[in-house]
């Protein structure tokens, strides 16, 4: 027989049974699945019929509990299995990471003064806030934080490289731009990179767009980095190192350079070839810089060559070093060489003077080495490269440029912000046309001989693949054609190498890890994937440098460390709602007549506050935002944003449920309007209202303009008492209404009090006087009858109360200041979970079943697993109280008879 005993839920029941069970001599395990104890009880002002302070009682409670020597406090903590009988229970506990320490957190409270984001306090039942690093109550124990993650933000989901975009939103909304952008940086070292060429799939992902427009994310990494200070002048990169193995890099674009800083990072000796005479690959060579200033990139370049590794240009695989001879001199190799091999046609007269390879124009033009257009330019395709190499071309001087793509505007692969600028800038896009053959005149293009196309069945992209239509043949004069119809990565170094290569012409990899089909060698980017992003280019980078030092070191570090837990829906966020439609701030660009005259960037930027005021606009869906203040102001370093979930074993004699109650959601019950009139609360509301540690300090304000009310009604039985809804009295709300008009007066002596009720049931110890001292010292007014609806006098925002009389046997209408919901009282919402994880009965109403209520009324339907408080019956703290006493007493009957 063994003599622990597993408590469920700490409220004042739990507590209670667990003191009287630890001061037995019994092990207790008090099971709690928020982060303190207290339970509903902390949350009242104060206690009938007594009105003595609700947390003075409770407090001295709970500090004895947890202060026991045979009490062991498991709070945010969830019983997940139990197996066993009386006397045997083998229960699992699932401890929730509070991702700080408990044993270092002082209480001191700078992290939530740092946290960005605040949500609705459920202590205050949702009239105040609290951050998401927080502590429930001010007398909360154990009086510890916990960081409250609720899930993946659907823009970091999207995000390839998984950077924590609601973070550096979070920060820049509180104008912390040096810190949102060495946010970015802990997982994309390309800000000023991607705040201006990301594809931003983010944005698509973002659950603001559910309700108006999605935050612009891109654009705010992008302000960021503009508005953060600049970096302090670093010292040269030091060659030490704390790892013998060397590790080569073959490319130095964003995947590259990417995976070149995180392994030099991992103290690992690194060495990068460049085949050009410059660092970005086709950030350089490929993007124009009316949209990537070259200042911008250089920015990003210096940082990540501040990470200390070596760098050799002008140095080609193939040419100048070989793949056997890397693998001979280093332990790793990474090929990123990306795809910079311009894809053609396979057309007549594609050879023609004046037919320019897309790929090859942009670097040319980008490297400075002289371009040379005719007055009409004709550009072949529909992705990134075309609109680039078209606005390109309209700046280098052509007359007219236009776009012949072979579908239609939907299947457009070229971002669609990238095709509007285009056709504000003049560029005319033909659709559904496809050039079949270059014309030339001594050796130089002069036209094309063009078809008409229509849409068939989707091919293997998923797009509907074009088919020309007969007799649909046209020409079209041109002097110069770009042809920018794909790319593919130049292979021709592997040579007769032992790696696997696709029919598209790119490197076989394994998807977790990289590595190619010869060991110690990796690969990523463009060179892997084919024609991608930058963004995904970064990814890869990052996944190739872990999964270079696994193989190097056999120790694995997880891309994704948070990797199985629920991207949050933005049905999901309807508690929090609350929200005010907002625009979605613009960026500002050049005018169309000055973009085409230079390469001057289009994009002008956000200024700080436009900036601060869109980053405000973001939803906080994974409540913490995993912005780092908190780990960062935290003097006792407690926070830990890596600490994991724990299961704990126990072995116990007997288990006592005491769940407790939830309150019945009145926002069902359309007639008295909660939720749509300000001025209509719960009765939990008003106790938040009125306690001193509340959101208005003891002020009784109204929600809607922080008026104190003329008058108050207390309108009792919402959701009880009622066949539609809770047959069942829910036995404290008689009480609990007088209780708070009584308070309403001695907050503001004069105050009207009315209470409308069916019956008054005033069972216990001067109950009946309490109701007796209300009527005649406070001026409470009882008036029998239930309202049928409540509406809203439009200019004071004033509830109007319309009910029956049942007295008087008339209809009325009165007019106060504010309206108090005592709701119904239900067992707690996973309570059927509870159950049949425990194996007992609950009852028509879901309260647990007491088969021997009578002889035995703490007995479930299970031999040693006992229950006390709300989640039995109905009851009132008092009774709450004896019930765990008696639950104690038959606990330890159990295992002292046997």
């Amino acid at each position: 027989m063994n003599q622990a005993v597993l408590v469920i839920g700490a409220g004042i029941a739990g507590i209670q049974t667990s003191i009287d069970l630890a001061q037995m001599g019994f092990p207790v395990y008090l099971v709690e699945r928020t982060p303190a104890i207290g339970g509903r009880m902390a949350q009242l002002d104060k206690t009938f019929p007594t009105n003595d302070c609700a947390i003075c009682i409770l407090a001295p409670k709970m500090i004895e509990c947890a202060g026991h020597k045979n009490v062991h406090l498991l709070t945010y903590s969830e019983v997940v299995g139990v197996e066993g009988q009386a006397g045997d229970f083998r229960v699992k506990v699932l401890k929730k990471p509070r991702y700080v320490e408990a044993s270092r957190c002082t209480g001191c409270g700078d992290c939530a003064s740092e946290c960005p984001v605040e949500v609705p306090s459920e202590f205050n039942v949702g009239l105040g806030t609290r951050k998401a690093v927080y502590i429930p109550f001010p007398q909360a124990v154990p009086n510890t934080f916990t960081v409250d993650k609720q899930g993946i933000p659907p823009c970091r989901a999207r995000c390839p490289a998984l950077v924590d975009a609601q973070g550096y939103v979070a920060l820049i909304s509180q104008g912390k731009f040096d810190l949102a952008r060495d946010l970015v940086r802990r997982r994309n070292p390309f800000v000023s990179v991607c705040g201006r060429v990301c594809h931003h799939p983010c944005e698509s992902a973002c659950n603001r767009g559910q309700f108006d427009e999605p935050i612009s994310i891109c654009t705010l990494k992008r302000t960021a980095a503009d508005l953060a200070l600049p970096d302090a002048p670093q010292p040269a990169p030091s060659p030490e190192r704390t790892r013998r193995e060397k590790v080569a890099i073959v490319g130095g674009g964003p995947a590259g350079l990417t995976a070149a800083s995180d392994l030099a990072g991992l103290g690992y000796g690194v060495t990068l070839f460049e085949a050009l005479p410059v660092l970005g690959g086709m950030l350089v060579t490929g993007i124009p810089a009316y949209r990537l200033p070259r200042e911008a990139l250089q920015k990003d370049l210096d940082y990540i060559l501040n990470s200390g590794f070596e760098v050799r240009l002008n140095t080609a695989i193939g040419r100048e070093v070989s793949l056997d001879g890397l693998m001979k001199e280093y332990d790793a190799v990474f090929l990123a060489v990306g795809a910079h091999r311009s894809g053609k046609m396979y057309i007549p007269g594609e050879d023609l003077q004046g037919v320019l390879p897309g790929v090859d124009f942009l670097r040319k033009m980008n490297l400075g080495m002289g371009t040379r257009l005719g007055g009409k330019v004709m550009v072949i395709g529909g992705g990134n490269v075309a609109i680039d190499a078209a606005r390109s071309a309209l700046r280098l001087g052509a007359e007219k440029v236009s776009i012949l793509y072979r579908r239609s505007r939907a299947e457009m692969p070229a971002n669609e912000w990238e095709i509007e600028d285009a056709e504000e800038e003049g560029i005319l896009i033909q659709y559904l046309v496809t050039p079949t053959k270059v014309l030339g005149r001594d050796g130089h293009i002069v036209g094309l001989e063009c078809v008409r196309m229509e849409l068939g069945e989707p091919d293997a992209s998923g797009r509907r693949r074009p088919v020309p239509i007969t007799g649909s043949e046209f020409i079209v004069e041109a002097d110069t054609v770009i042809m920018a119809v794909g790319q593919t990565p130049d292979l021709s170094f592997l040579a007769e190498s032992e790696i696997e290569v696709t029919r598209a012409g790119t490197i076989v990899v394994d998807p977790r890890t990289l590595q190619t089909s010869r060991p110690g060698v990796f690969a990523g980017g463009d060179t892997a994937s084919g024609p991608a992003t930058v963004i995904e280019a970064v990814a890869a980078g990052k996944r190739a440098a872990l999964s270079i030092h696994e193989y190097l070191s056999e120790e694995h570090i997880p891309f994704d460390r948070r990797a199985g837990e629920p991207v949050v829906e933005f049905n999901q966020l309807g508690a929090r709602r609350g929200w005010v439609r907002d625009h979605r701030r613009r960026m500002p660009k050049l005018p169309v007549e000055e973009r085409i005259k230079s390469f001057a960037e289009v994009e002008l930027g956000l200024s700080a506050q436009e900036a601060i005021e869109e980053a405000k606009r973001c939803l906080d869906c994974g409540l913490c935002s995993e912005c780092r203040e908190c780990e960062r102001v935290c003097k006792a370093k407690a926070i830990n944003h890596d600490q994991a979930q724990e299961i704990v074993d126990l072995q116990v004699g007997a288990i006592v449920v005491a769940t407790g109650f939830d309150p019945y959601d009145v926002s069902a019950l359309k007639e008295y309007g909660f939720g749509k009139i300000p001025n209509v609360i719960t009765g939990l509301q008003y106790e938040r209202l009125i306690s001193a540690s509340g959101p208005t300090s003891g002020d009784l304000r109204r929600p809607s303009d922080g008026q104190h009310p003329h008058a108050v009604a207390f309108i009792q039985c919402v959701g009880s008492r009622d066949v539609n809804y809770n047959p069942y009295c829910s036995s404290v709300c008689c009480m609990f209404a007088t209780k708070e008009a009584i308070l309403a007066n001695e907050h503001y002596p004069g105050l009207k009090s009315y209470v409308f009720y069916t019956d008054l049931r005033a069972g216990g110890k001067r109950f009946q006087e309490y109701i007796t001292r209300a009527r005649e010292e406070y001026q409470v007014t009882y008036i029998r009858g239930r309202p049928g609806a409540i509406g809203e006098n439009a200019e004071t925002g004033n509830p109007i109360v319309r009910y029956e009389d049942t007295t008087a046997r008339r209809l009325q209408e009165m007019e106060v200041g504010l309206v108090v919901l005592c709701q119904a009282l239900v067992p707690r919402h996973d309570q059927r979970e509870a159950a049949k994880l425990l194996g007992i009965e609950l009852d028509e109403y879901g309260f647990v079943r007491t088969p021997a209520r009578l002889s035995r009324p703490v007995d479930t339907s299970v031999p040693g697993i006992f229950t006390c408080g709300y989640c039995a019956s109905p009851q009132d703290i008092p009774d709450s109280v004896a019930q765990a006493s008696g639950a104690a007493a038959r606990v330890a009957e159990l295992l002292s008879n046997q």
